[in-house]
């Protein structure tokens, strides 16, 4: 069985960091913005690294969390998680470092819940981030290439974001999640990444709801990760056509971080897209109560694209039940 039911996980705290083209979309407040995407270092890669360590900054001194009881586990996009790696040094706190493409956070929120549920630990931090000027160079090419990008393409974002897990009750609770299988319809069009990820994101659902003897109907709002506009039209279409199943309670995070008059093609993607819609828009309106995040990742490199091979995915599900 692919699903967990937790009973005493909750998110106690996250925090948010929101790059320049962000901070002007349709999310309006985040913890913290950026206009700069230096961020006042001298490459790119420490501007990523100086987002994940600030937000890490605030979560310990806000829930004054320590090395006692505690974990931290995360990931982000670059290699071999260097990003992850040099900001999590900075800390005396034991460390996984994890990865599955943009669906990374909820890979780590899982085994977080896991560790916090055993009560082996009181608190665990997750973490995740993406730089758009670092994807871009590691995924595609480097935007000093000029390469052109059809529409399909999405925008990758720029953040940070974290969250502390803790088995102390809060308003938001971590209530069930399944784990996804790594998925390969043939796709090789890495710059279709909608239709690539749209079967990971299908069969987790469908799994869900199956283990845990649900139908769509049980959520108040249901949130894939970065499909991206064409992506979600696909993954609607797909649920209707294979499952009878027809989503009225349906946002892609990609298309909810920027706004319609900015050029990010297909919308927005990267590990940070999901939690910066979902802590930032999502759980602060107050109109959900039950709410499942499918987050999904593309598992291929700039290597494997340009030998042509296939593109496979994979995607998790995590159930939230926000508490009065």
């Amino acid at each position: 069985m692919a699903s967990f039911k937790f009973t005493d996980v909750y998110i106690k705290d996250a925090f948010s960091i929101a790059g320049p083209l962000e901070s002007e979309g349709q999310i309006h407040k985040y913890d913290l913005t950026i206009d700069d995407y230096y961020y006042g270092e001298k490459s790119l890669m420490d501007a990523e690294i100086k987002m994940q360590r600030v937000v890490l900054d605030n979560l310990f001194r806000r829930n004054k969390l320590n090395d006692k009881d505690h974990l931290l586990i995360g990931g982000d996009l670059s290699n071999q998680l260097t990003v992850t790696n040099f900001s999590a040094k900075n800390f005396n706190v034991p460390f996984f470092g994890v990865y599955n493409a943009c669906a990374t956070f909820l890979e780590s929120m899982i085994l977080a819940s896991h560790f916090v549920e055993s009560k082996k630990i009181k608190n665990a931090t997750i973490i995740t981030s993406s730089h758009n000027l670092n994807a871009e160079r590691q995924f595609r090419f480097p935007i000093e290439y000029g390469a052109p990008k059809p529409n399909t393409t999405t925008f990758t974002a720029t953040g940070a974001v974290g969250a502390v897990l803790s088995n102390v009750k809060s308003s938001i609770k971590v209530e069930s999640a399944t784990v996804g299988r790594v998925l390969d319809y043939e796709q090789k069009d890495a710059s279709q990444m909608g239709a690539v990820m749209t079967p990971a994101a299908a069969d987790v659902f469908i799994t869900h709801l199956a283990d845990l003897k649900r139908d769509a109907h049980y959520y108040d709002a249901i949130l894939t990760g970065d499909l991206g506009s064409i992506g979600a039209k696909i993954f609607e279409e797909y649920l209707n056509v294979n499952y009878d199943i027809h989503l009225s309670h349906y946002m892609d995070a990609g298309c909810e971080i920027y706004a319609k008059s900015q050029d990010v093609y297909s919308g927005a993607s990267g590990p940070v897209t999901l939690p910066l819609v979902l802590f930032n828009k999502i759980l602060k309106c107050g109109k959900y109560k039950k709410i499942l995040v499918i987050a999904t990742g593309s598992l291929h490199s700039k290597d494997t694209t340009n030998q042509k091979k296939t593109i496979p995915s994979i995607a998790h599900a995590v159930s939230l039940e926000v508490m009065e």
